[in-house]
């Protein structure tokens, strides 16, 4: 992963003193660590709320769910790669683990370069998966247009988000975020499936990561570099620059 988008992980983890150390190797070694959970309760939480690309998750966990159970919800629900982290290298736990379909594990107590390695697999094999992944799966799996809403897949629902509360979309790997006033949905397809489905005549692209609700933008700043919808700064692409402006004067 380049530096300007380190791949992020969030580390699951019931020993604090063990997860703060794992922390500083993976900032160490270029990576994003988006948060450190010790319940398998709190870690899908947290993965609703900032959609994380691997997982170090201890098999061992304090609360009501094991590492195991965790990971299975987390398969079945967010389908994020999972590596097992433990010292339980007997056979009967790993039999239990492989159930939950984890990208690798790795043993406790383990060196720097095992856990570099690993995560350097795990990545090179989630980059083969995107890239081989099938593309006959439209828009309309994903969200359905009328004339003055969507209904995207949230949770298991189609859920009604109005066009006029859309403050603007955003870019998040392969997925998408869709920022209203009220809440923020994650959906599982790339930008370009949800760009295709918004009016061209109330929303624009300013840059390959932001398509903005041109009725919400609040300022521009006096170079054009970037406009602001409500506390959010969205920057604007050189090349999107002169169309922002045109667009605006028209409103």
């Amino acid at each position: 992963m380049t530096t300007k988008n380190p791949a992020k992980i969030l580390m699951v983890e019931d020993d604090m003193i063990v997860a703060a150390d794992i922390s500083i190797q993976l900032t160490k070694l270029g990576y994003e660590v988006t948060g450190i959970n010790t319940n398998g309760e709190d870690a899908l939480s947290a993965i609703e709320n900032n959609r994380p690309d691997i997982i170090l998750m201890d098999i061992i966990l304090s609360g009501k769910m094991n590492g195991i159970d965790t990971a299975r919800i987390i398969l079945e629900k967010f389908q994020v790669p999972v590596i097992f982290l433990t010292s339980n290298s007997d056979d009967a736990t790993f039999q239990r683990a492989i159930t939950a379909k984890p990208y690798a594990f790795i043993s406790k107590p383990f060196q720097k370069s095992d856990l570099e390695r690993t995560l350097q697999l795990a990545l090179q094999r989630i980059a083969v998966e995107q890239e081989s992944a099938p593309e006959n799966e439209g828009p309309e799996d994903h969200v359905s247009t009328m004339d003055d809403r969507l209904f995207i897949r949230h949770k298991n629902q189609l859920v009604k988000v109005l066009l006029s509360d859309i403050l603007y979309t955003e870019a998040d790997r392969n997925y998408c975020k869709i920022h209203t006033e009220k809440q923020t949905y994650l959906l599982s397809v790339p930008l370009r499936n949800i760009a295709s489905q918004l009016p061209s005549g109330s929303f624009i692209r300013v840059h390959r990561s932001y398509v903005v609700n041109l009725q919400k933008i609040d300022a521009i700043s006096e170079y054009h570099e970037y406009l602001s919808i409500q506390s959010h700064q969205i920057p604007i692409a050189r090349r999107a620059k002169e169309e922002v402006v045109k667009r605006l004067k028209m409103i």
